[in-house]
């Protein structure tokens, strides 16, 4: 098969939707070397490594798609995608070109979530009738619908109105590095670079309502005097986070909470390239991440990678990516997250427990078992 991927994120995004891309199209690269793949992006950038070989292209807009690389994304790659000999192109962020049905290259789309759809007074008003217009011409079109968990899967079928045969679940993977034992001299390397405490909790995501921060500073000030682990955290945020940074100072809680993007180091490459995050991890005693919605949960995955505790809430997709490893709590309960905090900090049964289910669990994810399932799909939608 001749096979296109929508690629703008893995160039130009250092986050989830970007590591999607880049994770899956490396492993059809390795794994699936009897295909061609096409890379679709606006701009061609350092930022991704394209994966070595004689089949993996680069195609950027030319002529003059090269001021107009929008619309070149948007429908414009078409006439390309058909000089090409494409058998299948896959959006694998919520969009396909416009028109892509009437080309006869057949098409399929990622979904990874629909969070702007249930809490839309979290996104600008405009940029929801943009991704609504998109989505769902997507999921329309398309001929068949890849999401990341039964949750988005259940989302695309109940507010969209799509067949849920339509609809298969692949779950994500996560970067190989977090499978890998840190050193004990990297380990501390790392703890003198960030000047970090001997014991910490850790907390990873944008730092936005929906992530939940505040509720484990709650939980850390209710603790006070029984349990006094830092929590350190890795995440940028705006509004919320000065929300979260007021209940900190109001609570003296300056010296429990550690913000890592806001130390020097984050500066570095280290930092700006996650390099140093599996350190972070395994140097922890646990992830905590409350979220009140995802489409998937990536730290978790994380989490159970670098065989730590991990306590996430017990909503969404969240039991899907935590399995039977995790330690779930009330994601609007102080009381159900303070205490989870306090067992998995003090049990060292519980610990052992949740970190060898953990590992077991993420053997559900790996990079090689998710590519094989999202190859599946392109074989089954191409007869």
């Amino acid at each position: 098969m001749r096979i296109a991927f929508d690629a703008k994120r893995a160039f130009q995004n250092d986050t989830g939707l970007g590591n999607y891309v880049r994770i899956l199209t490396a492993s059809f690269a390795r794994d699936f070397p009897e295909h061609e793949y096409y890379l679709v992006a606006p701009k061609f950038t350092p930022y991704f490594k394209v994966p070595a070989g004689d089949n993996m292209h680069v195609l950027t807009p030319q002529g003059i798609y090269k001021y107009f690389s929008a619309m070149w994304r948007s429908s414009g790659v078409k006439s390309e995608l058909k000089r090409l000999g494409i058998d299948l192109y896959h959006g694998m962020s919520h969009e396909i070109p416009y028109g892509i049905q009437r080309t006869g290259i057949k098409s399929i789309v990622t979904i990874h979530d629909l969070i702007f759809e249930r809490y839309p007074e979290q996104y600008n008003a405009i940029d929801v009738q943009i991704y609504r217009r998109k989505f769902k011409y997507a999921c329309e079109h398309a001929d068949h619908i890849i999401t990341v968990s039964k949750q988005s899967k259940d989302d695309v079928v109940d507010m969209y109105k799509i067949p849920a045969e339509k609809v298969t679940v692949c779950y994500p993977s996560c970067e190989k590095m977090y499978l890998q034992k840190v050193s004990e001299d990297e380990k501390q390397r790392i703890k003198a670079k960030y000047n970090l405490p001997d014991k910490y909790f850790l907390s990873v995501g944008s730092i936005i309502e929906r992530k939940n921060l505040l509720l484990i500073c709650q939980a850390i000030n209710a603790l006070k005097g029984r349990l006094d682990m830092p929590l350190v955290v890795i995440g940028r945020g705006g509004a919320y986070m000065e929300k979260v940074k007021s209940y900190i100072a109001e609570h003296n809680l300056q010296d429990r909470i550690i913000f890592l993007s806001e130390h020097p180091e984050a500066k570095s490459e280290g930092f700006h390239k996650s390099w140093d995050f599996p350190a972070l991890y395994q140097l922890s005693q646990g992830l905590i991440y409350p979220t009140i919605f995802e489409g998937f949960g990536l730290p978790v995955l994380e989490g159970l990678f670098s065989e730590i505790p991990v306590i996430t809430s017990n909503v969404s997709c969240m039991p899907e990516t935590g399995g039977d490893a995790a330690y779930y709590v009330d994601p609007y309960s102080v009381d159900s997250m303070a205490d989870a905090m306090m067992k998995v900090a003090t049990d060292k049964s519980l610990r052992a427990s949740m970190i060898s289910k953990g590992l077991a669990h993420a053997q559900n994810f790996t990079q090689e078992r998710c590519a094989a399932n999202v190859m599946r799909v392109y074989q089954e939608v191409m007869g």
